[in-house]
C-alpha cells in the first residue's frame, strides 16, 4: 500500500490548502457539500455535547457541525496552513466561541478516554500512516454511547460505474488539478490512495477489528464516497 509519512502528507496539504475547497467542489461535483449535511444530520441524532474532527482540513465538517446546538467542536489537522483557511472561515461566520481548531495527529491524540460524543473523520481516514492506530486512538476518545461518523472515498460496487468512475478520477481531475492547481502531484497522489483504500465491507472489517460494532455502510454516489458509522 503506498503510504507517505506524516511530514509528506503535512507538507502535500500544505502546499494545496488555498485551493482545496475549489477543488473539491469540482472533482465531487459539490456532492461533498451534502454528504458532509448528511453526517450532521447522523449526529444530530446522539444529542452530542462535544465533537471532534479529525483531519478537519479546511474546517468544513466543524463549522458544519455549529448546527447542533449547545454542542462544542473541536477540529484537528496536522496541516497548518490547512487550519489557517478553516479559522479564517470560522471567524467570518463568527463561531470562534463553537468551533476550535488545534494542530493535531490522529494517531496520537492529546484528549482524555472517553471525550467525545460524536467524532467525524472526512477524506483523512486513507492518510493516516497508521490506520489501525488511528482507529484505536479515535475509540479510546469516545465517550461510551459515542458514534464514529467517517467520510471517505470509495470504488463504485457497479462494474460500468466503476469503469466509468476511473477514467474520470484519472483523466478528469489530472485534466483540472494540472490547471488549478500549485502542486498536482497531490491530486494525483489523492486518487491512487483512494483506489488502494480497503472500502466497504473491507473497511467495516478493520473498524471491527480495532473495537467498533453496529458499523453502517452508506454509500453515496454509486459508491464513489461511503459514509461508515461505528459505535464504541
Amino acid at each position: 500500500q503506498m503510504k507517505l509519512s506524516k511530514n509528506k502528507i503535512n507538507s502535500m496539504f500544505d502546499s494545496i490548502s488555498k485551493e482545496y475547497d475549489f477543488l473539491n467542489n469540482i472533482i465531487t461535483f459539490g456532492g461533498h457539500v451534502k454528504w458532509k449535511n448528511d453526517i450532521v444530520k447522523i449526529a444530530r441524532e446522539n444529542n452530542p455535547k462535544t465533537i471532534l474532527d479529525i483531519a478537519t482540513g479546511t474546517a468544513d465538517i466543524a463549522i458544519k457541525f455549529s448546527e447542533i446546538e449547545n454542542s462544542k467542536i473541536i477540529g484537528i489537522d496536522i496541516s497548518s496552513k490547512m487550519l489557517d483557511v478553516g479559522r479564517e472561515k470560522i471567524q467570518n461566520k463568527d463561531l470562534v466561541k463553537r468551533v476550535i481548531l488545534k494542530k493535531g495527529d490522529a494517531e496520537n491524540l492529546e484528549f482524555d478516554s472517553n471525550s467525545f460524543d460524536i467524532i467525524s473523520i472526512g477524506y483523512g481516514v486513507r492518510n493516516f500512516e497508521n490506520l489501525e492506530k488511528g482507529l484505536k486512538e479515535s475509540f479510546r476518545v469516545l465517550s461510551a454511547k459515542g458514534k464514529l461518523i467517517i467520510l471517505e472515498t470509495s470504488i463504485p460496487y457497479n462494474l460500468l460505474i466503476r469503469f466509468v468512475f476511473n477514467i474520470y478520477t484519472r483523466l478528469f481531475i489530472r485534466f483540472i488539478s494540472s490547471i488549478f492547481s500549485k502542486n498536482p502531484k497531490a491530486y494525483t497522489y489523492l486518487e491512487k490512495s483512494a483506489k488502494k483504500f480497503p472500502c466497504g465491507n473491507d473497511f467495516a472489517n478493520i473498524l471491527i477489528g480495532t473495537g467498533f460494532k453496529n458499523v453502517k455502510i452508506i454509500p453515496k454516489l454509486f459508491g464513489a464516497s461511503t459514509i461508515y458509522v461505528a459505535s464504541k
